[in-house]
């Protein structure tokens, strides 16, 4: 049968609206639209170097094959979270060139800290960006949201982004780690709590923005990490059979449990909020005692194998870690030039630089806590949204 003009436009219509009504219903489900998140280096994509110009290879060395503004090798966690989401690397907000903020911000720079550092409980080398500056600038860029709502911005997510979004949080580390060398973990432990109280008052005031789901990363065990070992004086009674420092891993967990309080107590009073406590620390313990079990290639060349030690440092030993040369700097070392270089294989390492994690192990902590076992109170991502391969 032969069909007419018009019935074969009619029918080339119903086609294309089929076709489009099909691709719509196999594209990804997500109740998030976007991540707002706030943080220190451990999530850090490039508002550091982007106000302090200075990246400097073999970071990025893994993944992005050239510095990205992370202190890694490759991808943080936040990365592989946007990813496993189905959204694209979320930009740093201090970046003016190349930035789309239709997915979110980040807020993050390397070495910020919860409480302000224009106190006198903080040592110099200490960003300016602190979580209340960061909470600042989130209240500002949702003001130009709003203002810019009419103008077509193809840069600029819609009003209504921010009850869609997912804010995280991964600070603190700085505000345990600035000061043990002056003051000790006695000193340190003193502060602790207004650090959660803030982050608990951030996380109430980016409620009363619009914000509905919060995820907070706890605090890392720092006591393996290598560049504390390399630096804290320790006696040998302090180490524990994974060689880890036993007083500092303790010290953290005290916070944790304070904190994981206080969400509790923060989740009361924000009754149709998600305020999740997402338990990373104990992933990462267990990848450094025993990384030989947590492997991303063991079927094939390698496994985690060095977890103490870190991959990108100067100086070998049981650690790898100079404080006087960091990795990928260049520096005269007791009259000779020396250079903080990669190991050949960050793959088997728990640690990138003694200070941060590895691609490698940022991906086993994202794809453990994607499960859902790490969450308090539990939280059904894995039904919110079709996650995606993080490979």
């Amino acid at each position: 049968m032969k069909l007419s003009a018009p019935e074969i436009s009619t029918f080339t219509v119903i086609f294309v609206v089929f076709m489009a009504v099909s691709a719509l219903s196999t594209e990804p489900k997500c109740e998030f639209k976007a991540i707002f998140n706030f943080g220190d280096s451990n999530s850090d994509t490039g508002g550091f170097w982007a106000a302090f110009p200075a990246p400097s290879p073999p970071n990025g060395m893994t993944f992005f094959k050239k510095p990205s503004g992370r202190a890694c090798d490759g991808r943080l966690i936040l990365d592989f979270l946007a990813q496993a989401l189905g959204l694209p690397f979320i930009s740093p907000y201090l970046q003016s060139i190349g930035s789309d903020y239709r997915h979110g911000a980040n807020y993050a720079t390397l070495a910020s800290t919860v409480l302000l550092p224009n106190t006198s409980l903080f040592v110099t080398g200490i960003s300016p960006f602190s979580l209340a500056i960061q909470l600042n600038q989130m209240k500002q860029f949702k003001v130009l949201v709003d203002e810019h709502h009419f103008s077509g911005s193809s840069y600029l997510p819609q009003p209504d982004i921010f009850a869609k979004s997912l804010y995280t949080f991964y600070i603190g580390q700085n505000d345990f780690t600035s000061n043990l060398a002056a003051i000790g973990i006695d000193g340190v432990k003193q502060y602790l709590p207004q650090v959660i109280s803030q982050i608990a008052g951030t996380i109430k005031e980016l409620y009363e923005l619009g914000g509905h789901t919060f995820l907070v990363l706890n605090l890392a065990p720092v006591g393996c990490y290598p560049a504390l070992l390399a630096q804290l004086k320790h006696n040998s009674s302090d180490i524990d059979e994974f060689g880890c420092l036993v007083s500092y891993n303790r010290a953290v967990v005290d916070y944790n449990n304070m904190l994981k309080e206080a969400l509790s107590q923060t989740r009361k009073l924000l009754p149709d909020a998600s305020v999740i406590y997402v338990n990373t620390h104990d992933v990462l313990l267990k990848l450094f005692q025993h990384p030989t079990l947590h492997g991303i290639a063991c079927s094939m060349k390698n496994c985690l194998k060095y977890s103490t030690k870190a991959c990108c440092g100067h100086g070998g030993g049981a650690y790898n870690f100079d404080p006087k040369i960091f990795c990928g700097r260049k520096q005269v070392v007791n009259g000779r030039n020396v250079t903080a270089e990669a190991c050949s294989d960050p793959q088997s390492y728990v640690s990138w630089d003694g200070v941060h994690s590895t691609e490698a192990a940022n991906k086993i902590v994202t794809e453990a806590i994607l499960k859902g076992n790490y969450f308090d109170p539990p939280f059904p991502i894995s039904k919110l949204c079709d996650l995606q391969p993080i490979g």
